[in-house]
């Protein structure tokens, strides 16, 4: 079993991604906080995972620990953290077969929590 624990406020992908309308194009784009906090997440992801990259398929547990008890689907708040781990954990997300994820309260330590294990 391997975990990668990423400190800070789950964010969801509406406040990490904008958008904007050139002529009749919608494009998407991702805000500076967004930004800001992916390259926190790259840096929280180096300085724990010591191990190879892993290349076979995985299954992952996403615990969401928020420090507010605010109502959120908890479909939108693991893009960015995924993204993060991918060049350094695995290849690609593409790699994931299953995935559970959960929300929980903590206010004095809102955090991501992501458990990998390879699928053999």
């Amino acid at each position: 079993m391997n975990k990668v624990i990423l400190l800070g406020e789950p964010k969801s992908t509406s406040h990490i991604y904008k958008m904007t309308c050139r002529g009749r194009f919608a494009s998407m784009y991702m805000s500076s906080d967004g930004r800001t906090i992916k390259k926190s997440y790259l840096k929280q992801v180096s300085e724990q995972w010591q191990q190879e990259k892993i290349l076979e398929p995985v299954s992952i547990n996403i615990d969401l620990y928020f420090g507010t008890k605010r109502q959120c689907d908890i479909d939108n708040f693991h893009k960015l953290s995924l993204d993060a781990l991918t060049g350094t954990v695995w290849e690609d997300d593409s790699q994931i077969q299953k995935m559970i994820v959960e929300k929980h309260y903590d206010k004095e330590n809102p955090r991501i929590e992501i458990v990998i294990n390879k699928l053999i």
